[in-house]
């Protein structure tokens, strides 16, 4: 079965992304394409790009990124959580993305975004040119969750309306990107090491 990552990209205390991130997880694991991994990136702490050589050459001289690229690269497509800060997305989420280059390449992912009345659309369209970049493959569908805080209650977020077949939708889609694409990751994985 192939393997989803769920990168649960605010690391602030307090944090809304982590019951969000938790919410996303437990829908995935119901939907059943995929094992998923939960990588929350305030406890992963990586620190801000500290590698001497560029993440293509793959020369990692840190435990902490070689555990991280071993982890992205067993992963088969990837969810980004991610809230909205001033019209973008957190940087613990770009240091995530850029410790590393080609271990992303052609996996699908999705986004969970979430915010205020926008619900963290216009972080998700700044990580599209990010991704793309890495080679990635994003999806259309995605979940966004505006007015996000409403929803959350003593650490557990409950979905409104439609989040639900949201996330089923863009799990599905996820499912179909990635068998598509499958031999092209797998291909990578040989000719880019």
């Amino acid at each position: 079965m192939p393997k989803l990552m769920v990168i649960i990209g605010s690391t602030r205390p307090g944090r809304a992304g982590l019951p969000i991130g938790d919410w996303f997880a437990d829908r995935a694991r119901a939907h059943g394409d995929f094992d998923v991994d939960v990588a929350d990136l305030a406890e992963i702490g990586l620190p801000l790009l500290d590698e001497p050589h560029h993440p293509r050459l793959r020369q990692y001289v840190h435990q902490h990124t070689r555990e991280w690229s071993a982890r992205v690269e067993s992963a088969d497509a990837f969810v980004i959580v991610t809230p909205e800060y001033n019209y973008g997305y957190p940087a613990a989420v770009k240091n995530a993305l850029d410790h590393l280059a080609r271990e992303w390449a052609y996996a699908p992912v999705g986004f969970v975004s979430y915010g205020g009345i926008a619900a963290g659309t216009r972080a998700v369209q700044q990580l599209k040119q990010v991704v793309t970049t890495l080679r990635m493959i994003p999806v259309f569908e995605s979940v966004n969750i505006p007015f996000h805080a409403q929803h959350i209650a003593d650490g557990t977020f409950t979905p409104p309306p439609g989040t639900d077949d949201a996330a089923k939708a863009m799990l599905g889609e996820l499912a179909k990107v990635e068998a598509g694409s499958r031999s092209l990751r797998a291909d990578t994985r040989i000719t880019l090491t």
